[in-house]
């Protein structure tokens, strides 16, 4: 008996009952979509987030008074020492700044920026108002530390940060609702009563962490916001970039010995700063998402493997049903290879076509946007998804073939 026999036998059973060889499919079906739409999930949230990282600036540390005591609670990547009693806290100064600028004293920072932020400020263009979420007041180098590009206009310069000059480079929302259409370039914005020229507008950014929107920000000279808006106090925040990423460890060390020694933090004292290293955020997370990813796989198969169950049940009834069948092939000559490999074949093709109709559902499936999230596809998702499908067919098909394979052709024909 050729194979081509065998195989048009097969599809010759599977479609004398179709609502079964359907509902059979059905649950293939939805185990190898789950997989992949779960896992497509996965690996977007984690690019996702490692984006927003990324725009944070690469390379980059960010230095923060801590007053938690003990240094618990900080972030993932945070510099924090636990042990030992609470030292007199220290705000971070403008000496802090220069003095983590010192090429002699941390040798592998690129540049250092000092960051004053206000929330919720007001600006004013004739007669509309916006309250820009983030108003930053810093120095040039913290647009190139924390990967801010000007779409249009320029950069504010050092000379600005010396004349305490108030010019202004606004986000794209800012832009957007303060000007429409029109170029905001040269334009005067007030912000709590004190007018700002805009020079240049930030490339779009798009939702930060925790869905922030990062477009909604006005970044000034540090001067300016001092001597206007916020006063000459502590800094809020130290921005750190590192010369390479090679350096950024080494980067961290250096500012943690010179902020301790500025700080009287002793070995055994809790440190009044934080130190959120980028890079070592980014691998955790990605390290986290990955886990998490997985278990989502492992989740969704669970749902293939009640589908191999499903495979099993009725491939048993189909042998039960056409055991006279089975038995008349038998006693006109059919070989027991011939019965075995039509059943295997048949249930391998039940979970082959819902192996690819998941396929297909699934990559419909991540052309949507779930929960904010855009799902990316992952190739080796789908061949394990389909391999694992097809897989099932044999081995759950396996034991209701090598049953019809088994019986003896007088016991089948006696069977009612």
């Amino acid at each position: 008996m050729s194979r081509l026999e065998i195989l048009r036998f097969a599809l010759r059973g599977l479609a004398a009952n179709k609502l079964r060889s359907f509902l059979t499919t059905l649950g293939i079906l939805i185990g190898v979509a789950a997989v992949i739409l779960l896992v497509a999930f996965g690996e977007g949230a984690s690019q996702s987030i490692q984006q927003s990282i990324q725009r944070l600036g690469a390379n980059t540390l960010t230095v923060s008074a801590s007053f938690s005591g003990g240094g618990f609670g900080g972030p993932v990547g945070a510099n924090r020492q636990s042990t030992g009693p609470r030292t007199q806290a220290r705000q971070l100064t403008l000496e802090d700044a220069k003095a983590l600028a010192d090429p002699e004293q941390v040798p592998s920072a690129k540049s250092v920026s000092p960051v004053v932020t206000t929330s919720s400020a007001t600006a004013v263009r004739d007669g509309v108002s916006h309250t820009i979420s983030q108003l930053v007041g810093t120095y040039p180098s913290y647009f190139e530390a924390t990967n801010k590009p000007v779409g249009t206009g320029a950069y504010f310069v050092n000379d600005d940060v010396l004349a305490a000059r108030k010019v202004m480079v606004i986000g794209q929302t800012v832009a957007e609702e303060l000007f429409g259409s029109t170029n905001p370039v040269g334009e005067q914005v007030s912000v709590s009563g004190v007018p700002f020229t805009v020079v240049g507008v930030l490339k779009e950014s798009g939702s930060g962490l925790g869905g922030q929107d990062a477009d909604d920000v006005a970044i000034v000279p540090l001067p300016a916001v001092q001597q206007s808006l916020t006063g000459f106090g502590a800094l809020g925040s130290i921005v750190v970039q590192a010369t390479g990423a090679d350096t950024t460890t080494s980067a961290q060390a250096e500012v943690t010995a010179v902020l301790n020694q500025r700080h009287g933090i002793t070995p055994t004292g809790a440190a009044d700063y934080r130190i959120l290293n980028q890079a070592t955020l980014q691998e955790t997370v990605s390290s986290t998402i990955g886990v998490f990813t997985a278990l989502l796989g492992a989740v969704a198969a669970i749902s293939l493997l009640v589908g191999g169950i499903g495979i099993t049940n009725i491939m048993l009834v189909t042998v039960t049903e056409r055991t006279r069948e089975i038995g008349i092939r038998k006693a006109i000559g059919a070989p027991r290879s011939a019965i075995l490999g039509q059943f295997l074949l048949e249930a391998t093709v039940l979970s082959l076509l819902g192996g690819l109709t998941g396929v297909a559902i699934a990559f419909v499936g991540t052309r949507f946007t779930i929960a904010g999230i855009s799902p990316v596809l992952v190739p080796s998702s789908i061949v394990l998804a389909l391999g694992v499908s097809v897989g099932i067919g044999l081995f759950f098909g396996g034991y209701p073939a090598n049953r019809a394979a088994k019986l003896r052709p007088i016991q089948a024909l006696r069977h009612e």
